[in-house]
């Protein structure tokens, strides 16, 4: 990958759960891994921020009209691939995910596997969706986009199974 910057904006604005020691490198290795893996060109810049569920619930309500709680939610700033730009750092906007820990926490228990891991595939899903992808309509779109999840979570040690731990350097 090329040595452009990747800036990784991450904001904790809920107090259900607690986030684990490595969690943030986490974030940013899995938002790189996916730009890597893409071959994107230029600077970038993206926004996680963690929510608890009734937060998370009301974002689904206001701007998709689903009323109810869920993982994670993806609002991308890019149209087919053109980004707005940072006028102060030059780099592009790729949008913002919203991650609801007490969703991650529940779901990792549901799959067993680690938070770690859980909070690892939300990001990598979501910032596929902030670089285009789509798997709503199912079909082929949604088959490469998991294939796209898998390549990423397994360079980064996190493939299905493998609980991921931090190691001193990182």
């Amino acid at each position: 990958m090329n040595n452009n910057k990747v800036k990784v904006i991450i904001s904790n604005n809920q107090k259900a759960v607690k986030i684990p020691t490595g969690v943030r490198m986490l974030i940013r290795r899995c938002c790189h891994a996916v730009l890597a893996g893409e071959q994107f060109e230029g600077a970038a810049e993206i926004s996680v921020t963690f929510v608890d569920d009734e937060q998370i619930r009301a974002l689904n309500r206001d701007y998709r009209n689903i009323d109810k709680s869920t993982d994670v939610l993806s609002f991308p700033l890019g149209i087919d691939g053109v980004y707005d730009v940072n006028n102060d750092t030059g780099a592009q906007m790729l949008g913002d995910i919203v991650i609801s820990m007490e969703h991650a926490v529940e779901q990792a228990k549901m799959y067993g596997h680690s938070l770690q891991r859980e909070v690892g595939f939300l990001t990598v899903h979501s910032m596929l969706h902030l670089l285009g992808y789509d798997h709503e309509a199912g079909g082929l779109e949604m088959v490469r986009m998991r294939e796209k999840e898998e390549t990423a979570l397994a360079q980064l040690g996190l493939s299905r199974g493998a609980s991921y731990y931090m190691d001193d350097e990182g």
